[in-house]
């Protein structure tokens, strides 16, 4: 029986250690956090997932939640002008629903259903003589962990990371009593140019269905304004002045929302990373990067949880067709580059949205508001965002479309 360590007990690394217990590998995943820890600690992030990403936890019948979560229909979109206007707005249907499980409750549950399956679960936080004492005891190593200390010790890609800085100012509201969208379910999705995004949208959270307030500010902005935020009252209250004074329309749904508990909020920065997949340790041993650890995305697309969990379905795929071979450094490059093959587009589509748009962006964003097929182009690529290639990057193929 082959032995596989993974570090982090993510989207990525417990959906791929439950798809290796089923077909009987011995799989260790370490957290630095236990189940009741994380369940009752602040949210990790907003997780918004689509149908693609959703068929994995089907496929691996880890969909605990799906029937209690409320669905996600569709994305609207919304361009603000100055003094709290409407350029124009769109919306579109998901072809078919997303969803959002806050990872307070999804990752103690898959941790449990990891445990019952034959998996072994250690509760410590990882090292460099951890990872040292992993790599001569198991046939491969794999780090799922990105924003941790073990995760930064992966090299930066100079060549694919096209920032250097935080490009945005996050801030993340759980919240209750807002009011419902009319005609149906949707990521609200509002652009102030030069200022920030805000994006909103149903979700699962411990105290059942709520809804996740998303805040995008540009660094120096008016919306990178959560730095004297003391409390969670005062996060919550920030939250509704940046609503009153550029989305207008969206502080009128969020007048009388409360926090769905006081660990609600999450509030920081980082710059999108892309990160070489190998790390040799001081031994001589290897490691292998996968998800956040090698593919650090901005929120601002909603494709955080959905790479980790296409990252997941890849490796499964990859470990399983590799039989009795050796996990070499060779294969571990060769895994990452059929990653890439997906995920570049993922980043390059990201990034896209962080800076100033091009022009022929803001022409397919527009036409989409008079064309239901076009919206609808747009809003399904949020599942599978290759489909964006190449009319999203070149102004030629956006004409055709466009026309078409």
């Amino acid at each position: 029986m082959r032995k596989i360590a993974i570090i982090g007990a993510g989207q990525s690394g417990l959906q791929l250690g439950i798809g290796l217990v089923q077909k009987g590998y011995e799989v260790t995943v370490y957290s630095n956090r236990r189940p009741e820890e994380i369940e009752k600690g602040r949210i990790l992030s907003s997780q918004c997932m689509f149908d693609m990403a959703l068929q994995y936890e089907r496929d691996l019948g880890i969909n605990f939640w799906e029937e209690e979560c409320p669905n996600i229909d569709g994305i609207s979109f919304t361009m603000a002008g100055p003094e709290g206007t409407k350029v124009f707005e769109w919306a579109a249907r998901l072809d078919g629903y997303a969803q959002s499980v806050d990872q307070r409750v999804k990752m103690p549950g898959w941790m449990k259903a990891f445990e019952e399956q034959g998996g072994t679960l250690v509760f410590e936080e990882a090292s460099i003589a951890t990872l040292e004492k992993l790599a001569r005891t198991n046939d491969l190593v794999l780090v799922a962990s990105g924003k941790g200390e073990i995760g930064k010790l992966f090299k930066r890609d100079d060549e694919r990371s096209r920032f250097d800085r935080p490009m945005r100012a996050l801030g993340l509201t759980y919240v209750n009593n807002l009011v419902p969208r009319d005609a149906y379910t949707a990521v609200c999705f509002n652009v102030a140019p030069g200022v920030g995004e805000y994006f909103v949208f149903p979700a699962l959270t411990t105290t059942g269905p709520c809804e996740i307030m998303v805040f995008e500010g540009v660094p120096g902005g008016p919306m990178d304004c959560w730095k004297d935020v003391t409390s969670p009252e005062q996060h919550l209250e920030r939250s509704k002045e940046i609503l009153e004074t550029w989305f207008p329309w969206e502080a009128e749904r969020a007048r009388d929302c409360e926090l769905t508990d006081d660990n609600g909020i999450l509030a920081g920065r980082f710059p999108p990373t892309v990160r070489k997949p190998v790390l040799e340790l001081p031994s001589g041993g290897i490691a292998m990067g996968m998800a956040d650890a090698i593919l650090l995305n901005d929120p601002i697309t909603g494709q955080g949880s959905n790479n980790a969990s296409k990252c997941a379905n890849l490796f499964l795929k990859r470990i399983l067709e590799r039989g009795t071979d050796a996990f070499d450094r060779q294969w571990m490059q060769e895994t990452f580059d059929a990653y890439w093959a997906y995920a570049e587009t993922v980043v390059r589509w990201t990034n896209s949205m962080l800076v100033p748009p091009k022009p022929h962006v803001m022409e397919l964003l527009q036409a989409a508001a008079n064309n239901p097929q076009l919206a609808h182009r747009i809003v399904n690529g949020f599942t599978d965002p290759t489909t964006y290639d190449p009319w999203w990057f070149e102004p030629e193929e956006a004409e055709r479309l466009i026309a078409a």
